[in-house]
């Protein structure tokens, strides 16, 4: 991993560091932040001539041997200096908090706006509305492009950053067109590598554009999960938040087996921001609550609520899920208080 001086390589530096790495038979990547700008060597990084011919160029800072497979998602990376901005949240400096409906009901389109509009008013930061939905029963509802419309006028009146789920290659460009912000890959696609380097290679040049990576339903290790972001993160953009969801084997009496505590380990491993997703690990709107100042004791930077503002009139899972808009202010307010008091406790 090169690290330059200043806040990136002008061309004939860039041009130079590449003629020597080929030298070696390697290829030089590039990865923005926030503030720096890094170069991960892409190949055979083993040679001491290759580091010593690098570090002794006079722009370049150092050369970090970071010894994982996730290089540029690693805590020591440079881009662990930037905070994740997505529209103008900045995700990484205080407890931020995404909120909104499961999925967006096109029959009703006021539900979701009157929705859109209590999150706003409870403190929500970013907006979720799933417009296509992954479901395991073919015949159930799938989501309707309509529903995107719909979405994106919650966005114009209320001024909010919108995160949406993207299944495949034809959806990214669509709601990158559209206007969504944050990109949404859900659980069901978290190792789906081919879809993470698509997404990657799209928003490279867009960064206000973001993506919240689920932890998949079978994803082991920590490392598993960090090593997914690297696929999206090595296209070029370093907007990407890890969210844990719950995982399998699920625990009686909650829809998965709950994994906030997860947030330790990813936060002394990667630099990138920890969104908690309450909702799908415990699958009752009851325990919700509960799972978000979990999640907030543990130091994650966020969390990701479904709340609705009549959740039995809801479509999706929201009828079984979903809290109201003022039980989420509650929860905001709660959780900031919790978050503040975690930083005694930080042990990463």
């Amino acid at each position: 991993m090169i690290i330059p001086k200043r806040s990136k390589l002008n061309n004939d530096e860039l041009k130079l560091l590449r003629s020597i790495v080929e030298e070696f038979n390697c290829k030089v990547g590039e990865v923005r932040g926030e503030t720096k700008t890094v170069y991960p060597i892409i190949g055979d990084e083993t040679s001491q001539l290759l580091f010593n011919r690098v570090e002794g160029l006079e722009f370049i800072d150092h050369v970090a041997r970071i010894q994982v497979p996730y290089k540029l998602m690693h805590i020591e990376n440079k881009l662990g200096n930037s905070h994740i901005k997505i529209g103008d949240v900045e995700i990484g400096k205080t407890f931020k908090v995404i909120a909104g409906q499961c999925t967006i009901d096109p029959k009703n389109p006021n539900y979701f706006l009157e929705t859109a509009h209590a999150v706003k008013e409870a403190g929500a930061d970013i907006l979720r509305g799933g417009v296509w939905k992954p479901r395991t029963n073919p015949h159930s509802f799938q989501g309707d492009e309509k529903s995107l419309t719909i979405l994106m006028e919650a966005k114009r009146q209320t001024g909010l950053p919108v995160d949406t789920e993207v299944m495949d290659e034809s959806q990214i460009d669509i709601v990158l067109d559209a206007g969504v912000q944050m990109l949404q890959v859900g659980a069901r696609n978290a190792l789906n590598y081919g879809l993470l380097k698509i997404i990657g290679r799209k928003i490279k040049d867009k960064p206000d554009v973001g993506v919240l990576l689920k932890r998949s339903i079978h994803m082991g290790p920590a490392d598993e999960f960090i090593s997914a972001a690297e696929y999206i993160v090595s296209g070029g953009n370093s907007n990407v938040c890890l969210c844990p969801r719950g995982t399998i084997p699920k625990v009686e009496g909650f829809r998965n087996n709950p994994d906030e505590s997860i947030t330790l380990l990813l936060k002394q491993k990667t630099w990138a921001p920890i969104i908690v997703d309450p909702s799908h690990a415990m699958g009752k709107p009851e325990f919700v609550p509960k799972a978000c100042l979990a999640a907030a004791s543990y130091g994650a930077d966020g969390v990701c609520v479904e709340t609705h503002i009549d959740p039995k009139r809801g479509i999706g899972d929201d009828p079984r899920q979903s809290i109201t808009p003022k039980v989420l202010k509650q929860v905001i307010e709660d959780c900031k208080e919790i978050a503040s008091m975690s930083e005694k406790y930080r042990v990463y």
